[in-house]
């Protein structure tokens, strides 16, 4: 089994301006790649696991969001650093448009995504770490059974817990995941 490094993409890999779709507003986080340069060196998988409420919206479609993906890894590589896998969920359960507007495993703070990539990885969940700049982005770590949370914030640093965000309560399923990655 194989250990991960998980990270949320706005507010942890870039700077978080809303709907961030193109190359020309997408701002790294300090830090960023010497984070991954340390987990690739590591023996650790990196993978990023992002909600896209941008798409469910209209506001960009999914070609956009693979382009930047595609940008994004590749400066990662310049860096001398390296992406596994994104994986993201399209959907959003009010603001959604058309068949994008649902209820689904894969956005978080649902830990659909994390178990899909455990599964197409084998991913030792005990022994990997999730960045997330939000309590969801926990959550869902915390619901696939990720013990080592820390919750980044660009102005603060990092804050570390093996607990799940205070106030927040969600039992790790059982059942089939979503497939949402590029």
């Amino acid at each position: 089994m194989r250990r991960a490094l998980f990270l949320d993409r706005d507010g942890v890999i870039n700077i978080d301006f809303g709907y961030v779709h193109q190359s020309s507003n997408f701002v790294f986080t300090r830090g960023i790649f010497e984070l991954v340069r340390l987990a690739n060196a590591s023996g650790l998988l990196v993978i990023v696991v992002t909600n896209q409420a941008g798409i469910a919206r209209g506001l960009y479609g999914e070609s956009e969001f693979h382009h930047l993906c595609d940008w994004m890894r590749a400066q990662f590589l310049l860096a001398g650093a390296s992406l596994d896998a994104v994986y993201f969920c399209p959907h959003h359960p009010e603001e959604g448009v058309g068949p994008l507007k649902l209820v689904c495993d894969c956005r978080k703070p649902k830990p659909g995504m994390f178990i899909q990539a455990m599964s197409d990885f084998s991913i030792e969940p005990s022994r990997s770490i999730v960045v997330g700049d939000r309590a969801s982005d926990l959550l869902a770590g915390y619901g696939a059974g990720v013990p080592n949370l820390f919750l980044f914030q660009p102005n603060i640093g990092f804050e570390s817990s093996t607990a799940p965000p205070r106030d927040h309560q969600y039992k790790r399923p059982n059942g089939p995941t979503s497939n949402c990655f590029c």
